[in-house]
């Protein structure tokens, strides 16, 4: 059997299972609900949340009510709302009238009294309560988790990406449409802090002699990114200037770990530095920064990211890229920080595009390292994530499921940013895409064609074929060639249809550039057989077919 006959079967064999995989999914009518822009969601336009709840660590439970303010975009009469079991919504009211409601499992669809017409701003107050889901491996299994910290208090948070924000409390929950500002009222035991979004606004002492902690949020903010932070908490802070001038930094920590935050939170002014830098002035100035301690590993709530990982660099004292280069820095810190620019200002409108969280901010994992120490550095730490990539199936997932792909969304996409960016081969122009992109879809949700376009544009490269190889294809691209007539004859093979990206290699050690037609074969003239390199920086495989 020929070495690319053998080639090919395997190839074959893993895209087969693959596209067997995605092609028996199963989905049901819970999964449309949740992940779709039902007729009972697409008539009104969030515009505000008040949540106010009351959290009883005693018996993991919690109650309260939110308030849902919204524009009427069109005349309709029923409207939905999520939430998941075991919570359940007691009453839900508007004008001070009784609204009544029934439940498709995980949404509560309400039959409004008063006419909604185009134009007219409401709101309805949605009553609840119950012991929400136990998170049992946070932050990716979501929900709630409770827990005591070394001093015996209760030390609890929450944590919903992916499963939602209903896991915990009664929303909008899909990721289109977000609240241009809320409000939080947090009660707790009294000898227990809430953090939550956005600014400290004080907090209340009740007759029972619990505390009710307040929080505003003067930015649109994603459903995920919402989050309660309970636990017996200290306070310190500092004053980054930024590119828009004063950004408060506040940090939250557990009471014995105040000498250790304050040595190792330094780097959150190198990781604001970095990213502005590369990203773009840090897009909540109105709300802050802060970094929150949390009895899980971290995730990227917005201006409220919290932190568990145990004040080391790394993750959770291990470099993923096996290169020396991540035991630099906490890959908390800056990983979770990161996504303030892709995640929290710029976001996906439905989780199949989960990538443009996950791709970019793996991606910055290199651009951090790239300005504290370095291209090469960062150019090197790129190379070495490599080694968890999984092409197990598409990085991006079904729509309207609430289904993300698969987990190379990190790695793999990061790898065929920093692909891009070769093809670019101008640095200064490519800070300004990376900059571009925040400026353009500022504070918005988006789409994965919205992002391929603007990049397309600003790159002057036809990159579609490029992102239907690695976004939405397992296969990786094979260089195949020869040295035959006095040239080079070369295409790519194990590719999606039209793919045609130029590739950088090294003919007995000097730099050539590789470009294709739409199909069939190329020719270089005048090259002598030799010995040909694919550039370390291109995540392609390289196929020598003489004598085939």
């Amino acid at each position: 059997m020929s070495k690319r006959f053998f080639l090919i079967i395997l190839i074959l064999t893993v895209l087969s299972g693959s596209l067997l995989s995605q092609r028996y999914m199963e989905f049901t009518r819970q999964d449309t609900l949740r992940g779709s822009i039902t007729p009972e969601r697409e008539w009104w336009d969030l515009t505000f949340y008040h949540l106010n709840i009351n959290i009883n660590p005693a018996d993991s439970s919690l109650e309260g009510y939110v308030l849902v303010r919204y524009n009427v975009l069109k005349s309709h009469n029923r409207m939905q709302i999520d939430l998941q079991p075991p919570l359940e919504i007691s009453r839900i009211t508007q004008n001070g009238e009784e609204l009544e409601f029934e439940r498709d499992g995980n949404a509560w669809f309400v039959k409004m009294k008063k006419a909604q017409l185009a134009g007219q701003s409401n709101e309805v107050m949605v009553f609840y309560g119950g012991k929400p889901k136990v998170s049992l491996r946070p932050p990716w299994d979501e929900g709630l988790t409770w827990t005591y910290d070394k001093n015996g208090n209760p030390f609890y948070a929450t944590s919903c990406q992916g499963g939602g924000a209903s896991i915990w409390w009664p929303c909008k929950d899909h990721m289109y449409d977000e609240p241009d500002s809320m409000r939080f009222s947090i009660t707790t035991p009294g000898n227990l802090m809430d953090v939550s979004n956005g600014r400290y606004k004080g907090f209340t002492t009740n007759p029972d002699g619990t505390k009710t902690w307040h929080w505003y949020v003067y930015n649109p903010i994603n459903n995920y990114g919402v989050n309660i932070n309970v636990g017996d908490y200290v306070h310190f802070g500092e004053v980054y200037k930024g590119e828009l001038g004063n950004l408060d930094c506040d940090y939250y920590v557990l009471s014995y770990h105040l000498d250790k935050a304050k040595e190792h939170f330094k780097q959150v002014p190198m990781m604001l530095e970095a990213f502005e830098y590369w990203f773009g002035p840090y897009p909540f100035y109105e709300d802050g920064y802060k970094l929150v301690e949390a009895p899980y590993l971290g995730m990227e709530h917005q201006s409220s990211v919290t932190y568990g990982n145990g004040y080391m660099n790394g993750y959770r004292g291990r470099d993923i890229s096996g290169t020396g280069w991540g035991e630099k820095f906490d890959f908390i810190i800056i990983h979770e920080s990161g996504h303030e620019w892709f995640a929290n200002n710029i976001t996906y409108k439905d989780i199949a595009d989960m990538w443009i969280h996950e791709s970019f901010i793996a991606y910055s994992e290199g651009l951090y390292v790239e300005y504290w120490y370095g291209k090469d550095a960062g150019f090197e730490y790129l190379r070495g994530v490599r080694s968890n990539i999984n092409n197990d199936r598409n990085i991006i997932g079904p729509y309207n499921v609430n289904r993300s792909g698969s987990g190379d969304m990190y790695q793999k996409g990061a790898t065929m940013l920093h692909m891009i960016r070769q093809l670019v081969n101008n640095d200064e122009k490519w800070r300004a895409i990376l900059r571009g992109l925040n400026k353009t879809f500022w504070h918005q949700t988006v789409t994965t064609e919205q992002i391929e376009g603007y990049m397309e544009e600003h790159t002057n490269f036809e990159l579609k074929p490029v992102f239907d190889q690695f976004l939405r294809d397992t296969r990786i691209p094979v260089l195949e060639y020869s040295f035959a007539d006095g040239g080079l004859r070369y295409r790519w093979g194990n590719t999606v249809r039209g793919f045609n990206m130029p590739v950088k290699v090294y003919l007995d050690g000097v730099e050539t550039w590789l470009e294709f037609g739409n199909r069939g074969w190329s020719f270089l003239e005048d090259v002598n057989p030799g010995e040909l390199v694919v550039d370390k920086d291109f995540y392609v495989a390289v196929l020598n077919i003489m004598g085939e």
